[in-house]
């Protein structure tokens, strides 16, 4: 673990680590989120309809949910420094794919393949727990939460005047194409200025990559609960693209889809009981447990604040301009103050986290979420647009507060399985937007910004059952001796 001062305005050892691990992750959130500026500009080019489009938004988030999890396994197994640096040289392919497509088909393909990038998030996490000890590690994996999550933003911001400078029908086309440049470059960047831990450090792998690994009966029962709303939100995902919904796919391959799930569900049933069925043979001794009841809390923490996020900053700009009559570039500018809160509330909540406590933290936040949510609910034509647009301001600080906080929980409770914990709360995440934007679709603003309020009622619930991270984690080296991770100032 590296021991210097935390200097922010620092380039090297573990805030080089920071700063390059922060710019990788947007430029994979601004690879991903390259197509919603460029949305009416493909729409004419391609001659496409407008379901054409909801169906390659869709498109667009489809595999991040399985990509995270596989992610967060290929990291833990071989590394942060090759995995992001190979997600960004390789994902630059479909986005040259998007950039040169003719027709919707070419599009659907290459956005559905990019999904995979919005799983970068993950390796991050794993590669700054590496790096900081624990009385930072929150404000560290906040900042590279935060700053990263800005990638998105700056798409927005930047990409339509770069389509302009370049002029014409294809403007977007190059637009999207330096992107694709950037990501493959920042590739190589990452790979050769970074290691997975300081010099002397361990790198502690999982001892089988095929699951994950859990320490108590309970527990793997727990695990395959919690798996179940993954393949829920991708069995929904499919409707949507069924002829129930914009109809992309037929009643016999959307069937073929949902059989597949099933299939594979029941294949990681497999693989779970077969990484961990010792467990139903002997105890594990205590000094290597962990609480998989922690995972599971962060999970639905998660599903709700960045789940909420995401579905929000997509509808926001809709409900601004619906409830106050705003041309619609003034309701984006209104609605691009929720995020750009990211760039202070994420770190924020990291850093408070590290000075007062985990679990009270992330109980005072998800409350201060719930309120603000319910306030959200309460806005309507009658209240002045200064005061919607603050009361949507202070709800992000909460939600993307306690994002960073839920992340700063994230490394401190097995070590080696940072990759896979880090990969299950952040599908958690995607979950949460299909959910909640799929509820969008059937019910008004108001009962919209109420369920997710009254969602994060139980997520504050469930917290009680989280324990505070303290003492020390055990991990084994090769030789076979173990190290003593701390976690907290006290035992």
């Amino acid at each position: 673990m590296a021991t210097e001062k935390f200097n922010l305005f620092a380039f090297k050892d573990k805030m080089k680590i920071l700063h390059l691990s922060w710019m990788a992750f947007f430029i994979t959130f601004f690879v991903w989120f390259n197509f919603a500026p460029m949305l009416m500009a493909v729409k004419e080019s391609l001659g496409l309809t407008t379901d054409q489009i909801k169906t390659l938004l869709i498109l667009n988030v489809a595999l991040t949910i399985p990509a995270r999890v596989i992610i967060g396994m290929l990291t833990d197994k071989y590394g942060p420094k090759i995995v992001y640096s190979a997600l960004l040289i390789f994902c630059s392919i479909p986005c040259f794919m998007f950039a040169l497509a003719d027709d919707f088909i070419q599009a659907a393909i290459a956005r559905f393949l990019l999904g995979f990038i919005g799983a970068g998030f993950v390796i991050g996490i794993r590669m700054v727990s590496e790096w900081f000890p624990h009385n930072e590690l929150g404000t560290a994996e906040g900042i590279y939460g935060g700053w990263g999550n800005f990638g998105s933003a700056a798409a927005a911001f930047t990409l339509p005047s770069i389509a302009l400078l370049f002029g014409g029908d294809d403007g977007w086309r190059y637009a999207i194409g330096i992107t694709g440049i950037i990501s493959f470059l920042f590739g190589f960047i990452y790979y050769f200025n970074v290691t997975n831990t300081p010099k002397g450090s361990t790198y502690f792998r999982p001892k089988n990559s095929s699951a994950m690994e859990v320490t108590s009966v309970g527990d793997f029962y727990l695990l395959l609960l919690m798996k179940i709303p993954m393949y829920a939100a991708l069995s929904l995902l499919t409707w949507k693209l069924s002829p129930y919904g914009v109809n992309l796919l037929s009643h016999l391959i959307t069937y073929f889809i949902y059989s597949g799930l099933f299939v594979l569900y029941l294949f990681e049933v497999y693989k779970v009981w077969n990484v961990n069925k010792h467990i139903f043979r002997e105890k594990v001794p205590e000094i290597h447990r962990y609480s998989f009841k922690q995972v599971a809390v962060l999970d639905i923490l998660y599903f709700t604040n960045f789940g909420s996020e995401l579905a929000v900053v997509s509808m926001l700009p809709l409900f601004f301009s619906d409830i106050f009559s705003l041309d619609p570039v003034l309701a984006g500018l209104v609605a691009g103050a929720y995020a750009f809160m990211n760039l202070m509330s994420r770190p924020a909540g990291g850093f408070i986290s590290d000075r007062f406590g985990r679990k009270s933290t992330l109980l005072i936040l998800t409350a201060g979420l719930a309120v603000g949510y319910f306030l959200m609910g309460q806005v309507d034509s009658g209240w002045p647009l200064w005061l919607a647009v603050v009361t949507a301001m202070g709800c992000s600080f909460f939600v993307q507060s306690g994002e960073g906080a839920v992340f700063a929980v994230v490394p401190l409770i097995k070590r080696r399985l940072t990759g896979q914990i880090a990969g299950m709360t952040g599908a958690y995440g995607n979950v949460g937007a299909v959910t909640f934007l799929t509820v969008l679709s059937f019910v008004d603003y108001k009962s919209f910004f109420l369920i997710i309020s009254a969602t994060a009622l139980v997520g504050f619930i469930t917290l009680f059952f989280m324990e505070e991270p303290r003492g020390q984690i055990a991990e084994i080296k090769e030789d076979g001796t173990v190290e003593l991770i701390n976690v907290s100032h006290k035992g």
